[in-house]
């Protein structure tokens, strides 16, 4: 299965429903990204994908500074999962895979 391509999250937080667009390469095996949104790209750490769970790594710094851990499901072109931030509790990612430029509705 893969994963490569660009998938537009939704992230349901207590602050809030933040939106942001994961880029995700494959290359020789090995998984790399990069995430936008919150007007900053951050790039993605540790990307591993095991059957059809996904997980990553990212650092932001808008709306606060916290290291996030993405753990979800890929059942073809969405996902679903939750993104935890320390011992904050973990907030409810859904997503779906878009071709590049393709906004979602």
């Amino acid at each position: 299965m893969s994963v490569a391509g660009t998938w537009h999250l939704s992230v349901s937080t207590p602050v809030g429903r933040i939106k942001a667009v994961v880029d995700l390469h494959e290359r020789d095996g090995l998984l790399t990204g990069v995430a936008r949104g919150a007007g900053e790209e951050v790039p993605l750490r540790d990307v591993t994908l095991d059957g059809d769970r996904l997980t990553w790594k990212q650092a932001v710094t808008q709306p606060l500074r916290l290291n996030l851990a993405f753990d979800v499901t890929v059942d073809g072109d969405t996902l679903r999962g939750t993104s935890r931030a320390g011992r904050l509790p973990s907030s409810k990612v859904t997503g779906e895979r878009r071709p590049d430029g393709e906004q979602p509705a």
